[in-house]
């Protein structure tokens, strides 16, 4: 009798190790099926005009250019007159009169919701604009503990990563509702989808944290309205808000732009990280325990924290002299 039972239970702890496996193998051809071999969706199909804020630099920059490459109009949209028309310039020299650039200018930290909507319904009017990329952004200057954020940067982390997003969203969406088609990608951050906690950035995660559920959510409203609505993820990006340099954890703005051009529209990727460097790091990251990687974040902050203030402090002494 023992001993049947001892066979019971080994029989179902195999059963059960058996389809974690399973689990595992499938999620893992998921992966790589994603990953190499989904073919991209004809993103164009959604319409001929892609608007992209925080256009004039980084991941923004990148992308339009990207998605200048695969004949889509732009909409330009950033705070700064000549970063816009420079950037409009590079455009219209690398792909002649063929791609038509409209520049849009909002300071998101100045302009309120009425005008924001306002401003974009009017650049918008009577174009067919098939994909919005909410990409404008700010991080910290320097790793900075909760209490000592002023109110002038929480506000401008709220107004910037959070509000312009809704804002322009809101004015775009009548439009795509109206045609039955759109696609929408919403720039995230590992910082809030990857790791489990993100000391001395604490404002700046959750406002990325507010673009993955928001992303999630309006994406299922929207769906059936063949509106496809993402939001991407990725780790570290060597660009002038992160002032990090470009290494084997660290990708450039145009590769993540090229890869991420594979993901667009795929709705049911609602939040995910398209760059191969970045999905392993995520995995690696999520095999270890959360008060461990937490840890390891708070060190590296604390340390980088230190490095900044030592070199402001050194500038302004030099500056003395």
């Amino acid at each position: 009798m023992e001993s049947s039972l001892e066979d019971l239970i080994i029989a179902g702890v195999s059963v059960v190790g058996l389809i974690s496996l399973c689990c595992r193998l499938v999620a893992f051809l998921r992966w790589l099926y994603k990953m190499f071999l989904r073919p991209p969706k004809d993103i164009l199909r959604y319409g001929s005009w892609a608007i992209i804020t925080g256009s004039t630099d980084g991941i923004g920059k990148a992308l339009a250019f990207e998605l200048a490459s695969k004949g889509f109009n732009l909409v330009y949209v950033s705070r700064n007159p000549a970063k816009l028309e420079s950037t409009a310039a590079e455009i219209h020299a690398k792909f002649g009169p063929a791609i038509t650039v409209r520049n849009v200018v909002i300071d998101f930290n100045k302009t309120g919701p009425e005008e924001i909507m306002s401003i974009m319904g009017d650049a918008v009017r009577g174009l067919d604009v098939g994909l919005l990329v909410n990409n404008v952004g700010i991080a910290y200057s320097c790793p900075t503990f909760f209490h000592e954020i002023n109110k002038e940067l929480l506000d401008a982390v709220r107004r910037i990563n959070v509000e312009a997003a809704v804002w322009v969203t809101r004015a775009v969406l009548p439009l795509m509702r109206k045609k039955k088609k759109g696609a929408i990608v919403n720039m995230g951050s590992g910082s809030s989808v990857v790791i489990p906690s993100m000391p001395l950035f604490a404002i700046y995660a959750s406002s990325k944290a507010f673009m993955a559920t928001f992303s999630r959510s309006i994406g299922a409203e929207y769906r059936d309205e063949g509106i496809d609505i993402q939001c991407q993820a990725p780790m570290f990006i060597s660009t002038k808000m992160t002032n990090l340099e470009t290494g084997l954890l660290v990708s450039t703005p145009e590769t993540y732009a090229r890869v991420s051009m594979r993901w667009i529209g795929h709705a049911s990727d609602s939040v995910c990280n398209p760059e191969l460097g970045h999905s392993l790091q995520s995995y690696l990251i999520k095999c270890l325990p959360d008060a461990l990687v937490s840890w390891g974040f708070l060190q590296y902050f604390i340390r980088m924290r230190h490095d900044t203030l030592r070199r402001k402090k050194m500038m302004e002494e030099y500056r003395m002299l």
